[in-house]
């Protein structure tokens, strides 16, 4: 049977709400009028023009595409007027356009400094979902480190606790789900490893994790297929049949559940639940797929 791990690549592109950050800035950009000329495109500094044209002039390359000439106006005010409203407004509009660059790094250093100094500001809300996106786009394959991944469930969290009732809670509590299921996918990728190489102590190790502590995602059906055939290969078969009851009630339509079932019937046995085990246990709290 096919591994199924998580596609963040895919799932990516479908998250996030559907023209949010186009309006934000559509917002944002309505609070001045746009003013003063223009001269060529450069990143150099301007301490002779006022903190306000400065900003609109950000505004306006923005608006032409010339993202990386208008982060370099909006940080021009900062410089020149730090801490004044000018400067705030400034500092949130750096931050959308390195996201809009894909300078995620940049993006989550302005973001922060935004969160820090105006963290009652309406817009300290989506100065953390911007944090949140910026780690999110660099969560990497279910192969690599997820230290991106870690860090993209934290910043989101924060959005939903900091911020309950804002506009991108929702977005947050998405994000959540498909990065749990990513890190869910890594326990299962190293849980395979182990479990082709008959190391099962190790491979129902990770196996456990994720139906302890991620089983509300979507691995947690090949799970419990797993756990039913490493205990079933160390002849801890009662361990074997719960985890193949387990799926099955759970999952009762699941491939990963006829394959359990084979697998035990193979042997001579089905799937039967002791209660005292901790898979029986575990899946007690489980109060179905898609929570945090």
């Amino acid at each position: 049977m096919t591994n199924i791990d998580a596609t963040l690549p895919s799932a990516a592109a479908k998250l996030g709400r559907k023209g949010t950050i186009a309006l934000r800035v559509v917002l944002l950009c309505s609070l001045v009028a746009l003013a003063g000329c223009l001269g060529k495109e450069d990143d150099s500094d301007q301490p002779d023009i006022p903190a306000g044209e400065l900003y609109n002039q950000g505004l306006k390359l923005m608006s032409e595409g010339k993202l990386r000439a208008a982060s370099a106006r909006f940080g021009e005010v900062d410089k020149q007027q730090p801490y004044t409203e000018w400067a705030r407004k400034a500092l949130i509009m750096q931050a959308f356009t390195y996201y809009r660059q894909g300078k995620y790094d940049d993006t989550i250093e302005a973001a922060k400094r935004y969160v820090a100094l105006y963290p009652a500001s309406p817009d300290a809300a989506y100065a953390q979902y911007m944090i949140g996106q910026s780690y999110f786009k660099q969560i990497p394959d279910v192969t690599r480190d997820q230290e991106s991944t870690q860090r993209a469930i934290a910043a989101m969290q924060e959005v939903v606790e900091r911020y309950p009732n804002s506009e991108y809670v929702d977005d947050a509590q998405k994000a959540i789900i498909v990065a749990r299921d990513q890190l869910a996918g890594k326990e299962m990728q190293i849980g395979r490893y182990y479990l082709e190489r008959r190391e099962y102590p190790a491979a129902i190790n990770r196996f456990k994790t994720v139906v302890t502590q991620y089983g509300n995602t979507r691995q947690v059906e090949e799970a419990l297929y797993r756990l039913t055939s490493a205990y079933y290969a160390m002849g801890i078969v009662s361990e074997a049949q719960t985890a193949a009851a387990v799926l099955g009630h759970n999952f009762p339509d699941s491939p990963w559940y006829k394959d359990a079932y084979s697998l035990l019937q193979s042997g001579g046995v089905s799937p039967s639940e002791n209660k005292s085990s901790w898979i029986s246990k575990a899946f007690q709290t489980v109060t179905g797929l898609g929570g945090t």
